[in-house]
């Protein structure tokens, strides 16, 4: 069954990161996963969405959702809300064809760094021990 396959996570000013993933892949169920994170890696999150320039883009000119799927992006940084949608990105060619290839190049890049950034911190939360006092 399709349709139904997403993954969200949220980063909290307080540091929560809060995680979901249903990808039906396998048969799975929907994946929840909390964690809190430090002020070094909030600062690096960030650092990372202002690097991106991604608070001065527009998605007026990106594709509309379809079929096969969407993205949604909203950012929230002190008085700065910013909310993108598009279809989902298969590849680079999609982006370079499309009206907004430089936007939306912001867009897809910034996606695949946070999901990075996101998949590292579950991983290593999940995983590690914590030390006994």
């Amino acid at each position: 069954m399709f349709g139904h396959e997403f993954l969200e996570f949220e980063f909290r000013p307080d540091g929560k990161l809060r995680y979901a993933n249903n990808s039906n892949y396998k048969n799975d169920t929907l994946i929840r996963k909390e964690c809190y994170v430090g002020k070094a890696v909030m600062e690096e999150l960030k650092r990372i969405i202002d690097d991106s320039e991604i608070m001065n883009e527009d998605d007026a000119n990106w594709p509309e959702p379809d079929r096969v799927g969407r993205q949604e992006l909203e950012i929230l940084s002190g008085n700065d809300h910013v909310s993108f949608t598009t279809s989902k990105i298969g590849c680079l060619v999609e982006v370079n064809d499309s009206k907004d290839p430089v936007g939306l190049r912001s867009f897809y890049y910034l996606v695949q760094d946070l999901k990075c950034l996101v998949f590292s911190l579950i991983g290593l939360h999940f995983k590690i021990r914590p030390i006994a006092q």
